[in-house]
């Protein structure tokens, strides 16, 4: 071998162990990402839901293909307040005052509950025929749509401002719910998880305020099902085992969310969305211009919340993709003493791509999240805030290596 081969051959060694280093770091480290995944969108399927009860959309042949660009993370530099949007504008602190809650942009009608620490709860989503209906996920302020095993989906959702009377059922926890809760300074309510990710959750941050299946709020309901499916939680009874840990406090934000009630200029329309999760799961999203939400069905059925038997719906909801990775230091699964499964890590640091979906349109952007404590925020190509509507967000959370997830109609 030639000297100069010699040398090449350690170069490309050498970069590639680099790279080996990078992807092997923890949620901790932060990691910024050199390449952001995209999302991308195929044309527009024939069929249109039917909004429960009485909204149609109106049928249309002109499809729009969105495939969203971002810039490097460190050419982006956040405006602080934009001036651009006519209307009610929220884009700092003093901006929310004591009565707006920081997660929707919301007037609330009890300002005390803002006082109180957020709840982030695990909610089953399969299979089906145990997992669905759901309570309680109508008045969540956010839900995070993610993929557990294979395809198959659970949620993590938020709750602050309101107090549904019944949640569930409550399912065990993964390793996003190691920074869904820093994101928002929130408890996380489960009802387990393996023992290594559990072991993770613990020995973080976030270790002081995880509430199991034993704490106060959870209870069995009665229901004909696997013993699995049947456990539910009081959210009041799991703030006031919160209060009991000395870990009820308000919420201290290190980031915040840009609202507007007007949505941007340079939109696209975007009415009926399809996001498919492989083969597990193909849910649907169907904008009604009389209120201005989108509404939503999985699998062809409306999702509907069995607390008020109203079907859930969003001021926003936000596509986002992030890099999924096999964690290969924890084993689900052995076979003949060698391991067949490991958990994924989604991998929701640094930045990404993402589609926010409001009144109607869609807005390509990249999300950033710099430090563990900072929520989601999301700004255009020259880097300036993008705006949601002022109501609930409901994240559908994309693996990068999906081809084709996202289906948007005009």
């Amino acid at each position: 071998m030639s000297r100069k081969w010699f040398v090449f051959l350690c170069l490309g060694t050498l970069f590639m162990l680099l790279l080996t280093a990078v992807a092997c770091r923890s949620a901790d480290d932060q990691p910024l990402p050199t390449a952001v995944p995209t999302i991308p969108v195929i044309a527009a399927a024939t069929s249109t839901p039917t909004l429960n009860p009485t909204f149609t959309p109106e049928p249309t042949a002109e499809v729009i293909e969105i495939a969203p660009t971002a810039t490097p993370f460190a050419t982006v530099t956040p405006v602080p307040t934009s001036t651009a949007l006519p209307g009610i504008v929220l884009a700092a602190p003093e901006d929310f005052g004591t009565d707006r809650n920081p997660l929707t942009g919301e007037l609330v009608a009890e300002p005390e509950n803002l006082l109180r620490r957020p709840l982030a709860i695990k909610v089953s989503n399969s299979p089906p025929q145990y997992a669905r209906p759901q309570n309680g996920l109508s008045q969540a302020d956010l839900v995070f749509e993610h993929v557990t095993e294979a395809d198959i989906t659970r949620f993590t959702a938020i709750f602050y401002s309101q107090t549904p009377p019944d949640i569930g059922p409550v399912r065990s926890a993964r390793l996003i719910d190691k920074e869904l809760p820093a994101m928002y300074d929130a408890a996380l309510a489960m009802s387990g998880a393996h023992p290594v990710v559990s072991q993770r959750l613990h020995g973080s941050d976030i270790g002081d305020r995880i509430l199991r299946s034993h704490e106060t709020g959870f209870y069995r309901t009665d229901e004909d099902k696997p013993w699995e499916h049947t456990l539910h939680a009081d959210p009041a009874g799991l703030w006031a085992a919160i209060a009991a840990h000395d870990e009820d406090r308000p919420p201290q934000f290190t980031s915040w969310l840009t609202f507007s009630t007007l949505p941007p200029p340079d939109g696209a329309p975007a009415t009926r969305i399809e996001v498919a999760y492989d083969t597990y799961e193909l849910v649907e999203w169907v904008y009604d211009p009389a209120d201005g939400r989108y509404y939503r069905w999985a699998d062809g059925e409306p999702t509907i919340d069995a607390n008020n038997d109203t079907q859930i719906s969003a001021a926003n909801v936000i596509l986002l993709t992030a890099v999924h990775e096999k964690d290969h230091s924890i084993c689900l699964t052995h076979s003949n003493g060698v391991c067949t499964d490991w958990p994924i890590e989604i991998q929701i640091w640094g930045q990404g791509s993402a589609i926010i979906l409001r009144d109607g349109q869609q807005y390509p952007v990249t999300w950033l999240r710099e430090n563990r404590s900072d929520m989601f925020t999301f700004v255009d190509a020259d880097g300036n805030p993008v705006p949601l509507q002022i109501g609930n967000s409901w994240f559908q959370v994309l693996p990068h290596y999906y081809e084709n997830p996202v289906t948007i109609s005009p």
